[in-house]
């Protein structure tokens, strides 16, 4: 069985928000248009979505009075159960699960994240127990935790697609380094 990973298509990572990604909101409606609420008419036996989803990450939040590097500081950025945390608007697809990641640290892969049913639960497991065998990737950010989730999957055993139509990147030099990484990972860019 094939799954969707939807990573972090959140008001914070789109433009306007607190980190935003030039295209960001064009990613969210391109992929309602890749897997909308039939899960790509049934291309996809599951769809899944990560989310930031900081409590108290410590340090990940940049001192105020130093500012953030933007490596492993950043500004402060989805907040639980605030708006930028929220999905984008215009990601209208059905979701089986959603991860949250990065509640009390740093996160930038989705197989860090818990379920939202059940925070004991993360989504390699999750994934594993329902019988999934490849994953397609998509999401925000191509150069961060798109990278990092793909990179995951591939080392969790699954065959693992990133759709870079489906994404987008912070950086052209961090996002082109990002996709060595995949490519040397074993990861497939379609």
């Amino acid at each position: 069985m094939k799954a969707l990973i939807v990573v972090d298509v959140q008001n914070d990572f789109c433009e306007g928000g607190a980190l935003g990604v030039g295209g960001g909101a064009a990613v969210a409606r391109s992929i309602t248009e890749l897997a909308g609420l039939d899960r790509a008419g049934g291309a996809y036996g599951l769809v899944v979505a990560t989310k930031d989803w900081h409590v108290d990450p410590g340090e990940h939040f940049a001192d105020p009075e130093v500012g953030p590097n933007f490596v492993d500081t950043w500004p402060v950025h989805c907040l639980a159960e605030s708006h930028g945390a929220a999905f984008h608007p215009d990601l209208d697809i059905a979701i089986d699960e959603v991860f949250l990641k990065g509640r009390t640290s740093a996160s930038y892969t989705g197989f860090d994240g818990g379920a939202d049913s059940d925070e004991s639960v993360l989504l390699g497991d999750w994934l594993t127990r329902r019988g999934v065998e490849a994953v397609d990737v998509v999401g925000l950010a191509t150069d961060h935790c798109v990278r990092a989730t793909a990179l995951d999957a591939a080392a969790a055993g699954f065959a693992t697609t990133v759709l870079l139509d489906h994404c987008a990147g912070v950086a052209p030099e961090t996002t082109a380094a990002a996709l060595t990484d995949l490519t040397g990972a074993g990861v497939t860019l379609g």
